[in-house]
């Protein structure tokens, strides 16, 4: 189990410094966060060749590649080439809008599609915390039902096993422990909670839910309701019910408690990073060292 960015990032250093595409780095904090990303990553830069050189000079960003590419979209195909062809390890976007970016992504020849629903997961290091957490989705998969929910869970899984993680624990988030109807999450973990209790997410993993938000983070607020659960307090993945809840609990875990955040799509060929452009260079770092982590 990895219990902070630290040690996340001291997983990645050991799996070698891998090549990172990255999608028009039009912007000092991306051209920031690679150079605080140097010892884990070789840039290799798409974009306009002497605005990028230019930034690169101003941050003091030495050893990269860059190939000149006009637009955004000319820019992401061909870092997606690299990655295709085994020229880059993986992906990150830069000054280019999400949808497009996901678009060159999406394509069914050109991109990166691997069979997989794609999946966003945010790893964070919360101040008092246990462990890492690792939350999905908050930011692919608006409404997911049940099918995608498993296949949200088995990327994460997947992940997680990439990490060295060898019993994996999972709750699935909602407001209230009972199943109700009226509530279409509460139903699907009650489903996702039988199926793996017959190994269908395969062995050493253990899920439970529905679970309120305080159940899952405290052993004290479990006991006071009575309820009895594995995964209170030890849950490594929490599987939100849309992707609107996800964010919100991510982001206000950032700004209300500090916490410190990377994130990821998994599911494509290829790891991507998908990163906000209200994202720190700290965060860039982070988000970096998780998907050369998530590497197979």
């Amino acid at each position: 189990m990895i219990k902070s960015m630290d040690e996340l990032i001291d997983f990645a250093k050991k799996k070698g410094k891998k090549r990172i595409g990255v999608v028009y780095p039009m912007s000092k904090e991306v051209i920031e966060g690679l150079k605080m990303s140097k010892e884990l990553a070789y840039p290799v830069l798409f974009g306009q060749s002497e605005v990028i050189k230019r930034l690169a000079d101003e941050v003091g960003l030495e050893d990269y590649e860059v190939y000149h590419a006009e637009t955004p979209q000319d820019a992401a195909y061909l870092a997606i080439s690299f990655v295709k062809e085994k020229k880059a390890d993986f992906l990150m976007k830069g000054k280019i809008s999400t949808p497009l970016f996901l678009k060159t992504v999406l394509d069914k020849e050109k991109g990166l599609r691997s069979g997989k629903t794609l999946s966003h997961i945010a790893v964070q290091e919360i101040p008092n915390y246990n462990r890492l957490v690792f939350l999905t989705d908050a930011g692919m998969n608006i409404r997911p039902d049940l099918s995608t929910k498993m296949e949200i869970l088995n990327n994460a899984i997947y992940v997680l096993h990439n990490l060295g993680y060898k019993e994996i624990r999972a709750a699935g988030l909602a407001s209230i422990e009972q199943v109700s109807e009226k509530m279409p999450e509460t139903v699907d973990y009650a489903v996702i909670s039988k199926m793996a209790e017959r190994g269908v997410f395969g062995k050493d993993f253990i899920f439970d839910g529905p679970l309120g938000f305080d159940i899952v983070a405290s052993k004290q607020a479990a006991e006071i309701k009575g309820i009895s659960t594995p995964v209170s307090e030890e849950a490594d993945i929490w599987l939100c019910p849309d992707v609107a809840s996800g964010n919100i609990l991510s982001k206000a875990l950032i700004y209300f408690a500090g916490a410190k955040v990377g994130g990821i799509i998994a599911g494509a060929s290829a790891p991507i990073i998908l990163l906000s452009r209200s994202d720190t260079p700290e965060r860039k770092l982070y988000s970096i060292a998780f998907g050369i982590a998530a590497l197979g």
